[in-house]
């Protein structure tokens, strides 16, 4: 297909906004990334340096290895519940969860033993190639579309860049009066975002950043509070705790970050739809705020470079490359910087932990020096 030519997508997206009007950009979201047949994520692999961008399991090992001893310090705190739900959401190519399994099994059999693993997943292609990678385990593994699936257990769940990929809204400032950022059609035909008319409700959030400047852009996402909202009260009812790291905000501010990714490079968000991955950073303040009004009693965040020197970044490095040449050392610790660190290609300061817990647990971000609540 030649760069100019229109995807299917493109057609079908054009062909509904002919027939229906502008287009709110949730639902242009959602259909380039989950359209079943044509989707971004439904029918791609997009993960790693042959795919559109790398996450942290992929930089290294360490990352899983260490979020797997905090699950092994939190169902400890939780008085090893037996049996419990270990899952991931949106487990990508199955990575992660294979670094903390192995990490779990190494330092603790029981509970290992306890676990019954849990893939929250919409896409199925990524879901074969999840259980497929984990089935060296020997492990009961399941696979749910949604979180209301999981069967009522004590729950210890990560979600790795989920967030980020949950559907967001645009509002723009204009003209006296916030209207919703739409995709509609240009005179040739393309796609391209225009604002709609005024809206009759704003988020209430707004009532507290004080008066906006002409063509101040507001974010949120309803689909990403049901989210972490059912992820809370499934551990408002059954116990346990949960960790979210993505790329984002600290605080709840005016803001444009809705971009996408193709080929590890910047693209076009309304270009050759389903071929691009659609992102936006998390406002973790929101987040936050939606697990505390479910129920949650211990919510806080903090930077992932925080959070992951805390948890021994430098130990487990030094300890991964004393036996390695220089050439392998070198590597570990650029793994290290990229991971932890503050530079522009680094994710330490962009990327943020959330945890949730049911419990007082003396874990970080709960104790790190980092914490922002």
């Amino acid at each position: 297909m030649s760069a100019g030519e229109p995807t299917p997508l493109d057609r079908r997206l054009r062909e509904t906004i002919r027939a229906e009007g502008p287009m709110r950009l949730d639902r242009f979201w959602n259909i380039a990334l989950f359209d079943r047949d044509h989707g971004y994520y439904t029918s791609r692999d997009p993960f790693g340096e042959t795919g559109d961008f790398t996450t942290a399991p992929e930089i290294s090992q360490m990352f899983g290895e260490l979020l797997g001893a905090w699950l092994v310090a939190a169902w400890r705190g939780m008085g090893r519940p037996s049996p419990f739900l270990l899952c991931e959401i949106g487990p990508g190519r199955g990575s992660l969860m294979a670094d903390i399994l192995r990490s779990v099994g190494q330092l603790d059999r029981d509970m290992l033993r306890a676990a019954r693993v849990r893939l929250v997943e919409t896409s199925d292609r990524l879901a074969t190639r999840q259980i497929e990678r984990l089935s060296r385990f020997d492990l009961p593994i399941g696979r749910h579309r949604r979180l209301g699936e999981l069967e009522p257990l004590p729950l210890l769940l990560v979600g790795n860049e989920l967030l980020d990929a949950i559907a967001i809204r645009q509002i723009r400032f204009s003209a006296g009066a916030w209207r919703e950022c739409e995709v509609t059609l240009n005179d040739e035909g393309a796609l391209q975002l225009g604002d709609g008319a005024p809206l009759p409700a704003v988020p209430a959030a707004l009532a507290r950043l004080g008066t906006p400047t002409e063509g101040a852009v507001f974010e949120f996402s309803p689909e990403r509070d049901r989210v972490v909202a059912d992820l809370s009260r499934h551990l408002v009812a059954h116990g346990g705790a949960a960790v979210l790291i993505d790329y984002g905000h600290a605080s709840t501010g005016f803001g444009d970050t809705l971009q996408a990714l193709r080929r590890h490079r910047f693209a076009s968000v309304l270009e050759r739809a389903g071929e691009a991955d659609i992102t936006s950073h998390v406002d973790f303040e929101r987040v936050l705020e939606v697990a505390r009004g479910t129920g949650v009693r211990h919510a806080a965040a903090t930077t992932q470079g925080a959070f992951l020197l805390a948890l021994g970044l430098l130990e487990r490095a030094g300890a991964l490359g004393a036996p390695l040449d220089e050439a392998g050392r070198a590597a570990v610790t650029q793994a290290v910087h990229r991971l932890a660190g503050n530079g522009p290609s680094d994710m330490g300061e962009l990327f943020k932990v959330a945890a949730l817990s049911t419990l007082a647990l003396e874990l970080p971000p709960f104790l790190s020096e980092g914490e922002f609540r």
